[in-house]
């Protein structure tokens, strides 16, 4: 299985760097640099994922592939 894909892009409004797991609704983190970012948006999914199996809500399987992917393997 194939994790979850992570965008990482800088948000001006937020003076920082923005991670977020399309697969995961609503689940994203924030960080000064890239790197930080993203440690932050690992545990956000660690969180999102271990709240779900608590909650008996279903877990979605990693499908987002952003385009210039799609295009890659085509």
């Amino acid at each position: 299985m194939s994790d979850y894909h992570i965008n990482i892009f800088y948000s001006e409004d937020d003076g920082g760097y923005i991670a977020d797991i399309p697969d995961l609704e609503a689940c994203s983190a924030f960080g000064e640099t890239p790197d930080e970012a993203l440690r932050e948006v690992q545990k956000a999914k660690s969180l999102w994922l271990g709240a779900a199996q608590a909650e008996g809500k279903p877990i979605p399987l990693p499908k987002y592939c952003p385009i210039i992917y799609q295009a890659l393997s085509a």
